[in-house]
C-alpha cells in the first residue's frame, strides 16, 4: 500500500462527503439553477467531478471506461444518488489505494484516449485526479456562496490535534474509517 496515496484518497474522500452534506440541504431547483462557473449549475459540475472519477479509476483498477464514462454527460441529475455514487467511487480509490501493486508510483495506467491508448504512471495520473477533484470542489464551493447551503469547510487534512480530531469524528465515521484506520501504516 502506498500510504500517502491511500491518505490523500481518504482526504478526498471526506471533502466530497462535506461538500455532499451542504449540497443536499438545497432544493433541487437550486442545485440545477444555472450559475458561474466553468459547468453551469452545481449539479453539473458535480457529475463532471464523478464521471472523470469513473474514467481514471477504472484505468486504475486496468479496465478503462474510456468514453463510455462520460455517457450520459449528466448520468445523476438527483443529488441525492450523486452523493452516493461519488462516495462509492471514492471507496474504490481508497481500495486502488490499499492495493501496493496498482498504486506504485511507477505502475502503467493505460488509458483509452480516442483510438489509442495513453499510458502514464500511478503517481502523476493519480495526482492528476486529485487536482481535477480539488479544481472543480472550489467552483461549487464558490456556487454555494450563492445559495442558503453554507460553504463548507475544504482546506483541511488530517491534522493530529484532538479538537481536530474531534470536529472530523462524526465525518470519518460515515466514511467508514477513523483516525486509527488513517494512520496505522504511518
Amino acid at each position: 500500500m502506498n500510504k500517502h496515496f491511500y491518505v490523500q484518497a481518504q482526504n478526498n474522500a471526506w471533502a466530497n462527503l462535506r461538500l455532499g452534506k451542504a449540497c443536499l440541504t438545497l432544493p433541487a431547483a437550486e442545485i440545477s439553477k444555472s450559475r458561474t462557473g466553468f459547468f453551469p449549475s452545481i449539479i453539473d459540475t458535480l457529475n463532471h467531478i464523478l464521471t472523470v472519477d469513473w474514467y481514471y479509476i477504472s484505468a486504475f483498477e486496468g479496465q478503462c471506461m474510456g468514453a463510455d464514462a462520460f455517457k450520459p454527460w449528466v448520468p445523476f441529475p438527483d443529488i441525492a444518488r450523486l452523493v452516493e455514487e461519488q462516495a462509492n467511487v471514492d471507496q474504490r480509490l481508497i481500495a486502488v489505494c490499499q492495493d501496493a501493486l496498482k498504486s506504485s508510483d511507477e505502475t502503467p495506467v493505460e488509458m483509452i484516449r480516442g483510438d489509442t491508448i495513453q499510458v502514464e504512471r500511478f503517481d502523476r495520473t493519480f495526482m492528476h485526479l486529485i487536482q481535477h477533484q480539488i479544481h472543480h470542489r472550489g467552483q461549487v464551493h464558490c456556487m454555494l456562496a450563492g445559495t442558503a447551503a453554507a460553504p463548507p469547510q475544504l482546506d483541511e487534512f488530517f491534522l493530529s490535534g484532538e479538537d481536530d480530531e474531534k470536529l472530523r469524528a462524526d465525518d470519518l465515521l460515515a466514511l467508514g474509517t477513523n483516525e486509527e484506520n488513517l494512520w496505522r501504516n504511518f
